[in-house]
């Protein structure tokens, strides 16, 4: 194993830190994963600023992981350059692409509390994290979710986007019932003992995750939290609006589907210390 990263493959994740002094010197309270795909542009000033941030403002142990999905610019060399320098910082690479396969595999070896996920474009304004982080730390709640079509958030981007995300959560209202104003909105934490056992029930490895991972968790009376935040479209998404949208359908209707057939299994979950026990969803 090198010293510089955690790697990971399809059929055999391997948990692998071993990067200079802190990064895997203490437990960590919160794991947030930044899943990445051909990021080098961005990367360093985003991670910079994310880690800035929460050694400025945060008390508790926090560990940043980017989660390579296979890329083929030097991302991955930025990432394990950055992991030597800053402390609490680690890089998983995988051999495929696919948000849901980063962020499935990253949480399943994570030993934080509380797991979390942001988009390396960091187009959700910081100031949320302590609304997203801190009460699930206190054991008030599972799930934490930005949300940008909450009241109390504010957004700027085109008519076109606005337009598709607001069709989008209308739809899965309309065929899955669901309550969660906004299921992709790349900014979303949870305890770990109770995301862990969801996990092994999501089918999706791309971006349709985030949704069907909501979905179950409402179908299983897990409490989930909207965080209002504001947001501010990268014009530089490298995101195919269609191409997902065809494959955000597809998965709608399996969903439906399998509704119809059989209920999801039932967890035994570990409930919030505090706030609404974990099967009271929460707004």
């Amino acid at each position: 194993m090198t010293p510089e990263s955690r790697t990971a493959t399809a059929t055999a994740p391997v948990r692998s830190i071993a990067e200079p002094s802190t990064a895997a010197t203490a437990r960590a309270d919160v794991e947030i994963v930044i899943p990445v795909h051909n990021e080098e542009r961005v990367l360093e000033a985003s991670v910079r600023d994310l880690h800035g941030y929460l050694s400025r403002h945060f008390a508790f142990a926090f560990q940043v992981t980017i989660a390579d999905n296979a890329s083929s610019d030097r991302t991955l060399e930025i990432a394990r350059r950055l992991a030597r320098e800053l402390p609490g910082l680690s890089v998983l690479h995988l051999d495929r692409k696919g948000r849901g396969h980063a962020l499935r595999t990253a949480w399943r070896m994570s030993e934080a509390d509380v797991v979390a996920y942001m988009d390396v474009d960091l187009s959700t304004d910081l100031s949320a994290l302590d609304d997203l982080l801190t009460p699930l730390l206190r054991g008030a709640g599972d799930i934490a979710i930005g949300s940008r079509l909450a009241p109390g958030a504010a957004v700027t981007r085109g008519l076109k986007r606005e337009v598709i995300s607001r069709c989008y959560n209308l739809l899965l209202h309309a065929l899955l019932g669901t309550w969660f104003s906004d299921a992709q909105c790349g900014f979303k934490a949870a305890r770990r003992a109770v995301v862990e056992p969801l996990l092994d029930e999501v089918e999706d490895d791309a971006w349709f995750f985030d949704t069907e991972l909501l979905y179950l968790a409402q179908r299983n009376r897990i409490a989930i939290r909207e965080v209002p935040v504001r947001w501010v479209d990268d014009p530089d998404s490298r995101v195919d609006i269609l191409a997902t949208a065809r494959e955000d359908l597809r998965g709608i209707m399996r969903l439906r589907a399998a509704r119809r057939a059989v209920g999801p299994r039932r967890f035994s979950l570990q409930p919030s210390r505090s706030g609404p026990a974990a099967g009271a969803a929460m707004r």
